[in-house]
This record gives C-alpha cells, sequence and structure tokens, in this order.
C-alpha cells in the first residue's frame, strides 16, 4: 500500500460516514436498533443498497435484515448473540455465512455477491440470481482522461504497460481485498490477483467515486451502483463525486433514458448466496423469500429497477451451487 492509498482511504470513509449521518430518511444500511428480522444477510457492497430496499418492501420490512458492507463493526444479528465483526464485501459475506453454517450459529441467513462461484469443491451454498449489472471503468470528468476506451486498452493499464493517456498520469485503482467487483472486473480483462501490475492501487472501497482525487485516477465502478446513487434514494449516499462512466469497446453503460445497459460487454447476475440445505425444501421461509421467479424478491422488480439493475428471465433459480 502506497502513501497516497492510505491518505485516500482516510479520505473516502470520513465522506461516507457524514453523509450518512447527514441523512433525514429513514436508516436504511441495517435494520433499526431491536429490529432483528427473520433472515440476516451481509456482505456485497454492489447489493446492499438493493437488498436494503428490498428489506424494506417485502413483508412490511418484517423478513430481511441486510448489514451494509461498510459501517460500525461489530455487528448484531439476533437478539441473543450474534455480535460479528462486519463483513466488507462479496468474498467477506460468504465466509461469514459459510462459518454460520459450519458452526451452527444461526446468526446469517444468506450473503450478498455479486460474483458468482469461485470454489466449486463442494455444493454447500447456493448462488440465488435476482437482477442484472453491469461494470465499467470510471474516472474523473474534469481530467483529460479518455471516457471510451477498449478492453485491450484496459488490460495495458491494469498491467503498467500504458503509463499515462493523453498527457496524463495514470493511477489504476482497484477495489479492497475480498470485493466480488474486484474479481469480475480482472476476470473480465483476463487477469487474476497475482498478474494485475504493481502500479496498481488495490486497497479503495468499491464504488465511490469520491476515490478519484486526482485527474489520472481510472477505476471499475458499478453501473447500476452509479444509478442508483444519483436517484436520491433514502438511505443510498451519493458517492459519485466527479466521476463519470466510460463506455467500452464503443458500447455505453447506460441507455439514452439513463437506464442500464443490460448489453454492455462486461454484464453479470447479482446473488443471494444461501445454503443449499435450507432451498431445497428445508425451510419455506428462506424459499418463500428467494426460490423462483414469483419469490418475494423476485416480485419485486420496481424495486430493483430503482436501485439501477436490470430484471433477468432466470430471477430466482437454483442451479448455482458452490463451496465459495
Amino acid at each position: 500500500m502506497n502513501v497516497k492509498s492510505r491518505a485516500r482511504i482516510g479520505a473516502v470513509v470520513g465522506t461516507a460516514a457524514l453523509a450518512l449521518g447527514a441523512l433525514s430518511a429513514p436508516a436504511f444500511a441495517n435494520p433499526p436498533a431491536g429490529n432483528f428480522r427473520v433472515l440476516a444477510g451481509v456482505g456485497s457492497d454492489t447489493t446492499q443498497d438493493v437488498m436494503n430496499g428490498l428489506g424494506n418492501a417485502i413483508d412490511n420490512g418484517s423478513l430481511i435484515a441486510s448489514y451494509d458492507a461498510t459501517g460500525t463493526s461489530p455487528i448484531k444479528t439476533r437478539a441473543v448473540g450474534c455480535e460479528i465483526a462486519r463483513p466488507n464485501g462479496s468474498s467477506a459475506g460468504i465466509n461469514a455465512l459459510r462459518n454460520a453454517v459450519d458452526n451452527k450459529t444461526g446468526c446469517l441467513d444468506f450473503a450478498r455477491s455479486s460474483r458468482g462461484v469461485a470454489d466449486s469443491s463442494t455444493t454447500d451454498l447456493t448462488w440465488i440470481p435476482f437482477g442484472k449489472d453491469a461494470v465499467t471503468y470510471a474516472v474523473r470528468g474534469d481530467s483529460a482522461l479518455p471516457k471510451a476506451l477498449t478492453k485491450a486498452q484496459l488490460v495495458n493499464i491494469y498491467t503498467c504497460k500504458t503509463k499515462s493517456l493523453n498527457g496524463v498520469p495514470l493511477t489504476p485503482l482497484l477495489p479492497q481485498s475480498g470485493s466480488g467487483t474486484r474479481s469480475f472486473f480482472l476476470g473480465q480483462l483476463g487477469l487474476t490477483e497475482s498478474t494485475f501490475g504493481s502500479c496498481v492501487d488495490d486497497t479503495v472501497q468499491e464504488h465511490n467515486g469520491e476515490a478519484l482525487d486526482s485527474a489520472g485516477d481510472i477505476a471499475p465502478y458499478s453501473v447500476a451502483q452509479y444509478i442508483a446513487q444519483g436517484n436520491e434514494i433514502p438511505g443510498v449516499v451519493d458517492r459519485r463525486g466527479a466521476a463519470v462512466l466510460g463506455s467500452l469497446n464503443g458500447v455505453q453503460p447506460q441507455l439514452a433514458d439513463g437506464t442500464l445497459n443490460t448489453a454492455f460487454p462486461f454484464n453479470r447476475d447479482i446473488y443471494n448466496v444461501v445454503p443449499t440445505a435450507k432451498v431445497t425444501g428445508a425451510d419455506p421461509t428462506m424459499t418463500a423469500a428467494f426460490v423462483g421467479s414469483t419469490s418475494k424478491v423476485c416480485a419485486q422488480t420496481a424495486v430493483i429497477k430503482t436501485y439501477g439493475f436490470g430484471t433477468i428471465a432466470n430471477c430466482g433459480d437454483t442451479t448455482l451451487k458452490g463451496e465459495s
């Protein structure tokens, strides 16, 4: 981690905390104190806001509790016990869910994930898709960096072969370790944790345009998160700052009406990850919430779209299984 990385993280966390504190709308980041609800979930920054919205829309806010990726730690998910460190990112959330299942704590029921299966050695967990997202790159709107790039150019930037564009020295950024967007973006570029370049600052909280604090900064950004942050939704913090989204291979990430372009080259399903044993008929509450196109989550298409995501034909499908 370089010196700039340390300064950047501190500034971003401080800005986010101030913005959260300024909200006068009902708290969406975590269920209200003392309201533990039936199903508790943690994980992805990408889907935290839409799951908060779904949690408040379904069964009058009594069924789903979704705890944000960042904030005070530990979090408490049950009335008795269950104080756990707040997981930040898809992988961290999935690991926390696996721990809860393996140790039979009962503290967590699902994990938010913006990536698919990383380890298919078992079928202990099921990835249930409920929406479509896309990931592009963001740069500052007041920077001379191009707002249109190709995949090949991004690969050269993130392997440090291209060090400047339009006369601007580049500072490529990646989300924090454990981020689903980090693993997805690297995968789309054909890179891994061991092959992206040493010039990359990989400590930035995902989907936070405030982190782009110099002209050469470039970072992956969820298109749905970018849209939601601009939609003035109660509880959603606008973290875009000066960031603007770029096009990739000549394709724009948003349609003319501002909605997500689901045909964008780097597109992905988003998931709620649940214990497989819970969705094979053993837990009717879990099944009703997540499984099938008529599940309580999948039925909330208006909420899903409000938070910037596209709807999908395979919403509620249970065929994707793995260990982590």
